[in-house]
């Protein structure tokens, strides 16, 4: 791990302006520089980097942070990856805190198994390349699929010979432990210390990291033999979970923010054929089912997916459930079916790239219309298998959380079913509130939280969902974040310490023993109370610095706002911002806050007790009418503080 000091060191050399004009033209605009976003395309500039705050924000894609985030996204690397390129650029010795004897020891053993793979992989191509089987077999294999050298040494692909253990004594024989060769899975053990090689006689394929590291191998046989599978793989290991990587992904990651798409085909000689041909925004889920994890690989750089084909009807039917999971993750997916003798393979050696865009235009569909021509072949004219169809179709469109694409594909899927809209959206809610109903009782066979009694601990205990209180919770970060250290009330005789806003607002929401609904705000608020105290600490540069890239870049946003929270304009017609009027705004924030708490718990109160009237249930409502005599006294409080004009419902 760096260490703090060593971070602080390239944060403060790494001038946000700096970093970002070696890859973005920059014109001075007032205090600000402006260019055109390297993460989009966009003719009319909205790429805006302050040099002041050492941030940049685009206002067309959303994409922002500090100088770090701006090499995480252009590199697509992670944020010590992300530092060590910085700490390169600005000549600063990188130092690493000491790690504790169970981090060294994982470390050193990840650290183990990346070496003897890279050992791996230079041993393969070597072999490829020099050695006379090497040549015959594995070299003419790749030619005769009609790979250019170019290719075969970018992918770095190679041959594993065919003797039983050849590998394994050639790394031994390089000094590499035996523990790591089999715990990456190039070496198999056996009883009285018997071991082989588990990709021999194959033609090897190493698997990257989006980093670029070789995290595991497929190797295909090239011999017809009985009972040995046509394609091995890495098992599982400390540096390789299959679900977790996507073949070709360090190849394409650039490709795919470029042109914001990704094509997902099946296999190895796919991405790579594709890649010969000038199509590199490809990846290869290498003949596993999708995973949520290769979904989030993708969603990282687009949200635009076309999933490729070949005529095989049954492998279609095979994938194409793992597709729902690309629709719950809110993508949006095409489908392009290539002619019954070709696979992405060999169409694409059949085309230059133009041509396979034109097609791909040409021919391809969104998923629901896909699935919906697919099953309806099937189905045929028997009313049995059109209802399935129907419930199976309704069932990708329910999981789709964009409500306007949701119901686009109602309009589309009744067209096509000849099936009435309201149906469709009938089976959609009642799939919906069976979710609902098993999270439901999910939850209630979980340790349920204690009651309180106190109106304090209940506007914690009753409050609803997170997305009602976003605004309110992000208004009040926003002020934490940018004035946290500034002074709020001077001292005085009842006061003898001056009140900062970060202090005021860590303690009247601890009074209410209230905790902010978005973890992620959760967060930033426990951290802000554990570190407020020592020394030199800022809010700002804490969180715009922090480890988690999440914090680092909602606070980047926080300090980026394009508008001013609330600027008031006086009498003087001075311009007061709010910095200028802490002492009215940073109380005026909390009780808001507060006062939507209370605004949720009357209305969740209001439709007890109309329910427990339904049931003619009196002692229930006797009950809620205490509970809420309870919340009044908090309204009349609420009410003194804020003004009744300015009560807010949710």
């Amino acid at each position: 791990m760096i260490d703090q000091a060593t971070i602080d060191r390239i944060t403060d050399a790494a001038q946000i302006q700096d970093v970002v004009s070696d890859y973005v033209t920059l014109k001075k605009r007032g205090v600000n520089l402006l260019g055109l976003c390297p993460f989009h395309n966009e003719k009319t500039p909205s790429f805006i980097v302050s040099p002041a705050k050492g941030i940049f924000k685009c206002f067309g894609c959303g994409k922002g942070g500090n100088a770090v985030h701006f090499i995480m996204g252009h590199e697509q690397i992670s944020y010590y990856d992300a530092l060590k390129f910085l700490a390169k650029k600005y000549h600063i010795e990188v130092q690493e805190r000491e790690l504790s004897s169970a981090e060294m020891a994982v470390r050193n053993d990840r650290e183990s198994m990346f070496l003897v793979n890279d050992f791996a992989q230079k041993h393969f191509s070597n072999t490829l390349h020099h050695h006379i089987d090497g040549k015959a077999i594995g070299l003419s294999y790749f030619r005769e699929r009609g790979f250019r050298d170019d290719i075969i040494q970018k992918f770095q692909l190679g041959y594993s010979l065919e003797q039983r253990d050849a590998f394994t004594q050639a790394a031994i024989k390089a000094g590499y432990n035996k523990e790591y060769l089999i715990k990456t899975g190039l070496t198999l053990e056996g009883e009285n210390n018997y071991l082989a090689d588990r990709f021999r006689g194959r033609v090897m394929f190493p698997v990257h990291s989006l980093s670029g590291k070789v995290v595991a191998f497929g190797g295909r046989i090239l011999k017809k033999v009985d009972k040995m599978a046509k394609y091995v793989n890495s098992p599982e290991s400390e540096i390789y979970h299959k679900s977790n990587e996507l073949y070709g992904i360090y190849f394409a990651k650039q490709a795919i923010v470029k042109q914001d798409r990704c094509f997902l085909v099946e296999g190895y000689t796919d991405v790579i054929s594709m890649h010969q041909s000038g199509i590199e925004n490809v990846v290869s889920s290498s003949g596993t089912s999708l995973t949520p994890g290769q979904i989030r690989l993708i969603h990282r750089f687009t949200e635009n997916v076309t999933v490729i084909y070949d005529g095989d009807a049954a492998g279609i039917k095979a994938s194409i459930r793992g597709i729902d999971l690309l629709l719950e993750e809110g993508l949006n997916i095409k489908v392009l079916l290539l002619p019954d003798s070709d696979d992405p393979d060999s169409f694409a050696r059949k085309h230059y790239a133009s041509d396979f865009i034109e097609y791909v235009e040409k021919n391809s569909s969104d998923f629901i219309r896909f699935k919906t021509n697919l099953l309806l072949a099937d189905a045929g004219n028997d009313p049995v298998k059109r209802a399935g169809l129907v419930l199976d179709i309704v069932s990708s469109i329910a999981i789709i959380p964009n409500n306007i694409i949701r119901g686009e594909y109602v309009k589309e899927c009744s067209t096509l079913l000849n099936v009435d809209e309201q149906m469709l959206y009938h089976q959609i809610n009642k799939l919906k509130n069976t979710e609902q109903e098993k999270n439901t009782i999910r939850k209630q066979s979980e340790p349920q939280l204690q009651q309180s009694t106190s109106a304090s601990e209940n506007l914690v205990t009753m409050s609803n969902t997170n997305s009602k209180f976003e605004l309110l919770e992000r208004n009040i970060l926003q002020i934490l974040v940018k004035y946290g250290e500034a002074i709020l009330f001077e001292a005085d005789d009842v006061n003898p310490n001056p009140l900062t806003v970060g202090i005021y607002i860590i303690d009247e929401l601890e009074r209410d023993q209230l905790r902010f609904h978005n973890p992620l705000h959760t967060m930033m608020l426990d951290e802000y109370r554990q570190n407020y105290t020592l020394d030199n600490f800022v809010a700002e540069r804490f969180f715009l610095h922090h480890a988690n890239n999440e914090i680092s870049t909602i606070t980047a946003d926080l300090i980026s706002e394009k508008y001013v929270l609330s600027t008031i304009h006086s009498k003087i017609k001075k311009v007061e911002t709010d910095a200028d009027r802490l002492n009215l705004l940073v109380p005026r924030l909390i009780y808001e806050y507060k006062n939507g708490i209370f605004i949720d718990m009357m209305n969740q109160k209001l439709l007890e007790m109309k329910s427990a009237n339904d049931a003619k249930n009196n002692k229930l409502v006797d009950e809620i009418m205490q509970e809420m005599s309870k919340l009044d006294v908090i309204k009349k409080q609420l009410s003194k503080t804020l003004g009744e004009r300015i009560i807010i419902k949710l």
